[in-house]
């Protein structure tokens, strides 16, 4: 579903040389995969989710989502294709602090014909129950706690049905229960919808059975493995 083709990735500076955030990538993510990109800070892990969600675009090579070489795609051919088939988490739950658990995560809908006949509102009803905040949905961000915001985050990136979901250190900010609890969600959803998750960590205790496990250093891919199905179930590292 997500390929990269000799991938790299160098960011100019103005004062220093410049940085080569990742070089020689060559890495497919198959549809229905749960992956866990983990490695130290400036490893490179954030700069592959956002090359998967076309977020900034490959100094060389080539990212393939769907086959669609994403280089070749316009701004606004990009930003449709994110809309439609990418959600996204990221490590702050960056809410609007004017809506309401409801509204924001209504909100991704603003921009498709969904939100013309009321569906939006269904959709975000349903999501805000599969969070397990149905009791919140009338409430502002400020009034969460930061495992409640991050599960609005959730159900926001699942509102237009994307295909896959880049989540990067979506729980970097949380207590160890809490983080627990966020990532019991994405296997539970993982698991009932199929959608393919990638998420980023520097924290390879978050690795358990059936994911893939990718790890990075200096820019580069050092190894990947499946932890196996029938492996424990608790956390590896």
């Amino acid at each position: 579903m997500i390929v990269f083709t000799d991938i790299e990735k160098i960011y100019p500076m103005r004062k220093t040389s410049a940085v080569t955030a990742v070089t020689g990538i060559n890495l497919e993510i198959e549809r229905g995969e749960f992956v866990i990109i983990v490695g130290r800070s400036g490893s490179g892990k954030t700069t592959i989710l956002n090359l998967a969600g076309g977020l900034t675009r490959p100094s060389a090579g080539k990212v393939l989502l769907d086959g669609v070489d994403l280089g070749n795609l316009g701004d606004q051919e990009v930003s449709h294709v994110r809309n439609k088939k990418i959600g996204f988490v990221f490590q702050f739950p960056s809410l609007l602090p004017t809506l309401t658990v409801l509204e924001n995560v209504a909100l991704p809908a603003m921009f498709l014909k969904a939100h013309q006949n009321g569906a939006a509102q269904k959709r975000a009803e349903e999501l805000v129950a599969s969070v397990g905040l149905t009791d919140k949905r009338d409430v502002y961000p400020r009034q969460l706690s930061a495992g409640q915001q991050q599960r609005v985050v959730i159900a926001r990136a699942l509102m237009n049905q994307p295909e896959i979901i880049l989540a990067d250190e979506p729980t970097s900010n949380l207590d160890e229960k809490t983080e627990l609890e966020i990532m019991a969600l994405f296997n539970d959803l993982h698991q009932r919808l199929g959608i393919t998750i990638v998420l980023v960590t520097h924290t390879t205790q978050l690795v358990s059975a059936g994911m893939r496990k990718i790890e990075m250093a200096s820019g580069r891919i050092l190894n990947h493995s499946a932890v196996p199905v029938a492996a424990e179930a608790q956390m590896v590292s």
